[in-house]
């Protein structure tokens, strides 16, 4: 009879954390409060031999455990993004390289932007402003961005380089699938509009 009770307990417990997952507005403490609820829903079905709870909650367990772990890893790479030291090598598979000689005019301020660019290596210098860029940086982001999506600056090879360009289209989905993504570029859009107005 004991036992019995403490399944009843398990049962309205589980479904007051469902009801409270109702009212939940941030997407990490709804994931715990589910998996908290999961897991008494397991025990009130495996007390009571309810079958069809205990298995549909044997399966939503790990698929909220899954989404919180990518929340949390979402969040991290937020917080970097926001600090300016998000790492973009995981784009490179995404990228098809191309190679430019030295002195080579990788586009003109006033074309038409439809790519940004990822530099593998070498050095690539705007010509506007004097400034070189080498591997890891990214370049033509502000002209993808730009109300007219036209270049404001002119990058030409210093060196022999390797980019990775990145479709207007492919980056415009980037940021809508992931918030981090989208935060770094509009940082590193402000902050090069701050410092070097004409950067691409």
């Amino acid at each position: 009879m004991i036992e019995l009770d403490w399944m009843n307990v398990a049962g309205y417990g589980a479904s007051f954390l469902v009801f409270c997952t109702f009212y939940m507005k941030a997407m990490i403490p709804l994931r715990v409060i589910a998996i908290a609820s999961n897991l008494a829903f397991v025990v009130y079905g495996l007390g009571h031999q309810l079958y069809p709870v205990l298995i549909l909650h044997t399966l939503l367990l790990p698929v909220n455990c899954l989404r919180l772990v990518q929340m949390w890893r979402l969040t991290r790479r937020v917080r970097q993004a926001s600090r300016g030291d998000l790492s973009i090598e995981w784009l490179i598979p995404l990228m098809t390289r191309h190679q430019y000689r030295s002195g080579d005019v990788m586009f003109r301020m006033g074309d038409p932007a439809r790519s940004m660019f990822l530099i593998l290596s070498g050095s690539v210098r705007m010509v506007e402003i004097g400034a070189a860029f080498g591997p890891g940086s990214v370049i033509g982001e502000i002209g993808v961005f730009a109300p007219d999506c036209c270049r404001t600056g002119t990058a030409v090879c210093e060196t022999g380089a390797e980019v990775g360009p990145i479709s207007d289209v492919k980056v415009l989905q980037l940021c809508y699938r992931d918030p981090s993504f989208g935060l770094y570029l509009m940082r590193l859009v402000i902050r090069r509009m701050l410092v070097n107005p004409l950067s691409g």
